[in-house]
């Protein structure tokens, strides 16, 4: 073989080292910016799948709100699909890996006890690598949770891609990230532990919903949100006893829990208004005739009740 043609065959893989020369050092220097501000990382979670470099987690996140961009624009002038037997099995999934998260986080706590005003996270022993193992859970299904949005653009419910839900899912996923990395435990648990219990009920529902013949009987959608929102006022008054009564757990993460707890309840409550109260009697002329609301995730508070019906007719199940 000439020098030349050598030269053409080792191309594709100099181009594939050098791809990876650039991601090592891209990683290396996110790494490095992310220790200086936020100091040393947990140690227990070192290479752990996806833990060890922030990339992979921004990379999905930015596929998901490309596909949210996107995706309705592909789907427009195409018939919606059903999904009605992935829907069933896919929010069984999570209702199990739900249940899962918050039985072992309640038997970690009990396990480590906890001290529900201040943890710290090195305190709790062997438990403490029980919690940590189960939030990694807990942070991956935020990644698997994007197939929420991803059902909506197949099945055209694209009133229900709200800004509540891009940026809830958005947020999620990243968010958790950096709570691996550097409070993989302690006082992180409180919220993951509500929210798993909120999830067991909210994706049983909809899992129930995508079967037709379960839909009359579901009656306690608009409960789920009212446990959300309790969720997130709990959240903040746990979050905050570990400001008032301080222990090893960083101050700096608390007061950005409770920050984001804050949004949340802005966006929940404007969502659950919108949805239960002013549109009280439009819902219930809607039963009347014989209708009912089809939700995997959250309703669009601000399109109209036209569009709804109108979509409604368009599906096939």
């Amino acid at each position: 073989m000439s020098v030349q043609a050598s030269l053409l065959a080792a191309q594709p893989f100099a181009g594939v080292l050098g791809q990876d020369y650039i991601m090592e050092l891209m990683d290396k220097t996110i790494n490095s910016y992310f220790d200086v501000w936020l100091g040393p990382r947990d140690p227990r979670v070192k290479g752990w799948l996806l833990l060890e470099n922030y990339t992979p987690t921004f990379i999905f996140s930015a596929l998901y709100l490309l596909i949210v961009w996107l995706g309705p624009k592909y789907m427009r002038n195409k018939q919606p699909f059903s999904c009605r037997g992935i829907l069933v099995i896919y929010n069984l999934g999570l209702t199990l890996l739900s249940l899962y998260m918050f039985y072992e986080l309640v038997t970690g706590v009990l396990e480590g006890g906890y001290n529900f005003f201040c943890q710290d996270t090195h305190s709790g022993g062997e438990a403490d690598m029980k919690i940590i193992r189960v939030l990694w859970w807990y942070y991956f299904s935020k990644l698997i949770e994007f197939m929420d949005t991803f059902f909506f653009i197949l099945r055209k419910n694209n009133h229900q891609i709200t800004v509540l839900h891009v940026y809830h899912h958005a947020t999620m996923l990243n968010i958790w990230w950096f709570v691996m990395n550097w409070v993989p435990c302690g006082h992180s648990y409180f919220g993951a532990t509500l929210n798993s219990f909120i999830h067991v009920l909210m994706y049983s529902y909809y899992g129930l919903s995508a079967v037709p013949a379960m839909r009359p009987y579901l009656w306690w959608k608009k409960y789920i949100t009212q446990g959300q929102l309790i969720q997130f006022v709990l959240t903040i008054f746990q979050t905050s006893c570990g400001v008032v009564w301080p222990c090893a757990f960083p101050q700096g993460w608390l007061y950005f829990q409770i920050s984001y707890m804050i949004s949340l309840i802005i966006l929940f409550t404007n969502f659950y208004i919108q949805t239960y109260n002013k549109k009280a009697s439009s819902r219930r002329k809607e039963y009347q005739n014989g209708s009912t609301a089809i939700a995997n995730g959250y309703t669009n508070s601000f399109s109209s009740l036209e569009n709804n019906v109108k979509q409604r007719k368009q599906r096939k199940d």
